[in-house]
Order: structure tokens, then sequence, then C-alpha cells
């Protein structure tokens, strides 16, 4: 009898676990797979818009593409440089620093050839920004594969002007001597020879005034006036073999670090402009900022921060326009009066609507004349969008 109740119990035993590993199994079968994070851009347009820039020199091209994650500053900076014409490198730089931009984007006054075609191609920029911030590794391998063609292409060699360093699989370009810094144009249709996605041709504009085709040098190349640039101009350098940039130590007239680390976007400086992809709307879309750099921002940019800001919190502008249509409300108000004290909120506030007008007196004309002033610049908006 006891041998018969032990060999049922084990029976039973032996059940119960089969039954639990098939459950086991069942569940894992069901359980969903890890969702993909998908790629912001694809490989075809990485190439397309790094084509007409990735054989800048490196110190050159690092700042250019930390100040596109900062389009609206961009288009500031743009336009004060065409309003001082006369400033160029070191001198540009200081008189531009009181304006509180990035300082990666104070420092692209000193070439305003390459603030002028940034602005003037904004949505390239704006994409440019997004691709860096949202896919780092991958831009930064594109660019080295476009050198790379080029470089095979017989169109990429040293000169007077750059010092191109073949470093295994790497090529690094910089200028032979660091305080001199000459702006290459050329035309990504020939530099790389023929160009392999038909369907995503580079980006391309024209050369600027000035530049003149050397004898000798790569076809589809052009030089400009090298613009001279103080020691320790350039505080971001590449870390190729890490895929990121670093920021190096420097202690210039803009710019302040005395150790080495990865660059960090600030969303402070961004200004509200929405990010692209959901993962960067998650990371930086409430404006999470340090305490030093929010009160840097409440002191030196708020003046310059404050059209965009009073817009969006008072319902003159959407949340979501573009930077286009941002530069354009901003434009047609920019005779309004800026005032002397002002409170920036931390988080981006919500649209709202003005109160109810129900008091009587002087305080009923401010509010209709408020009230006038969003209805305006929902039309200029509306406007806007319409071109």
């Amino acid at each position: 009898m006891n041998a018969r109740a032990k060999y049922v119990s084990t029976q039973v035993l032996v059940l119960l676990l089969s039954v639990s590993v098939l459950f086991a199994q069942e569940t894992v079968a069901l359980a969903p797979a890890p969702m993909q994070t998908k790629p912001v851009f694809t490989q075809q347009q990485l190439d397309q818009m790094l084509a007409p820039v990735a054989l800048y020199p490196d110190s050159l091209l690092s700042q250019i593409l930390m100040a596109s994650t900062y389009p609206l500053e961009i288009v500031e900076a743009s336009r004060w440089s065409k309003a001082n014409p006369n400033l160029r490198g070191d001198d540009a730089v200081k008189a531009a620093e009181q304006n509180g931009w990035d300082p990666s984007v104070t420092s692209l006054v000193a070439f305003p050839q390459v603030l002028t075609m940034m602005d003037s191609n904004l949505s390239w920029t704006e994409r440019l920004g997004d691709a860096f911030l949202a896919q780092q590794p991958q831009v930064m391998e594109t660019v080295q594969n476009l050198r790379q063609r080029a470089y095979a292409a017989g169109n990429l060699r040293s000169n007077d002007q750059v010092r191109v360093d073949q470093q295994g699989q790497t090529i690094v370009i910089e200028p032979p001597n660091p305080q001199v810094v000459y702006v290459p144009y050329y035309d990504p249709r020939v530099v790389y020879g023929p160009w392999w996605w038909p369907e995503y041709p580079p980006v391309y504009w024209g050369p600027w005034p000035g530049y003149y085709v050397p004898f000798g040098f790569g076809a589809g190349f052009a030089w400009g006036v090298g613009i001279t640039v103080g020691a320790g101009f350039f505080f971001g350098a590449f870390d190729w073999p890490h895929r990121h940039i670093r920021v190096i130590p420097v202690n210039n007239f803009y710019y302040r670090n005395n150790v080495v680390r990865v660059w960090e976007h600030d969303p402070v400086h961004r200004l509200g402009v929405p990010y692209r992809g959901v993962e960067l709307r998650q990371r930086f879309g409430r404006m999470s900022a340090a305490p030093e750099a929010r009160r840097d921002f409440r002191g030196r940019r708020v003046r310059q921060a404050w059209p965009v800001r009073r817009m969006l919190s008072s319902g003159l502008m959407p949340l979501r326009a573009s930077v286009a249509d941002r530069m354009c409300v901003i434009t047609a108000h920019a005779v309004m009066p800026v005032p002397r004290v002002m409170r920036v909120p931390r988080v981006m506030p919500q649209v709202r609507l003005a109160p109810p007008m129900v008091a009587l007196g002087p305080s009923m004309a401010g509010a209709e004349n408020t009230s006038r002033k969003r209805e305006t610049s929902r039309r200029i908006w509306c406007a806007c969008r319409m071109k």
C-alpha cells in the first residue's frame, strides 16, 4: 500500500512539473518581443545631408554639428553677422559674446559664410542637428565613409589650406596652422565620384563670393581667404574611436572649460524648437537643464529668448510651429517692447487663452490691445503656413 501511494505521489509530482514547464514556455512564447527603435534618418539620408560638410576641418565640423542642434540661435547669429559685416574671426566672437548664445553658435560668427549657409538652408540645418542628437555614432561613421570615398577618388589630399592625415581607417582633416582656418567649398556631386544613391542626391549650394579654384588640387574644390583665430579658439574635438565629440580644456573669451568630457546638448538654447523622434522628445522635450545653465539663461539670455517664450506662453504662436514659421512671427513682432524683468518658466507652458475681459477702466484697453495682437499673430502664422 505504501509503495502504491509513493508511486501515485511521484506521478502527480511529475505531472505538476510538466504543466509548470509547459506554462512557462507558453508565457515566453506569448511575451511581446522588445520594440526596435527605428532610426530617425536612414543611411541614404545621412549621406545626402552630410555630403557638403564632411570634408571640412575637424575642428570646424565639430562646431557646426553642435551648433546645428540650436537652429533658432543659428538664425539670430546669422542676422547679427550680416548686421556687422566688418567683424571677422576673434573680433566678431568677442563682440557676439554678449548675446548669450550657446558657445558652439557663438564660435561660428567668426565664419560668416558658414552661418549664411546654415541660415539659408534652415531645413537642412534642423535635420542635421536632429540627426546628430539621435544618431551621433552613425553620423560620425558617415563622415568617415564620405572622406574615404573622396580620398579614393583622388580629390582629398593635403595642400596649403588643409592637412589630410590617414590614421588607419580614420581620416583626420586639420588646418596646417591652427590659428588660420580655411573653409573649403566643394561640389559634392564631383568630389566623391559617381553618387551611389540616385534617389537621394547630395545637398548642394553654389560657391561663396571671393572663392577661387586652385591649380593642381582635387576636382570640385574652391578656397577663400583664411580666417585668423586665437590659440585655443575651438573647444570641440572628435573622438573618432568612440564616435562622439569631446569638449577639450580651453580658456578663451567666450568659453571656459578645464575638464575633458563628452559634449552634451543643452535644451535651454533650443528655445522650444520641437525635437524629431519620440526618443529625443523624451530626453530633451521638457527642457531639463542644469541649475547653473538656467541661472545663466535668466541673466544674459533672457532678452534674446523673450520674443519666442512670450509668444508661446501667451498663445501668439502654436507650440509645434516650425523654425521658419517661428522666425516669421518673431520678425513681424520685432517692434514689440521688451520688458526689463521677466520670469522664465522651467517647463514650456501650454497655450492658454486670454482671460475674460471683465474689468473696467484703463485695464480694459490693455486687454483689448493684447487680444488684437494675439489675433494678428495667429493670422501672420497662418499666412506663413500658406506660403
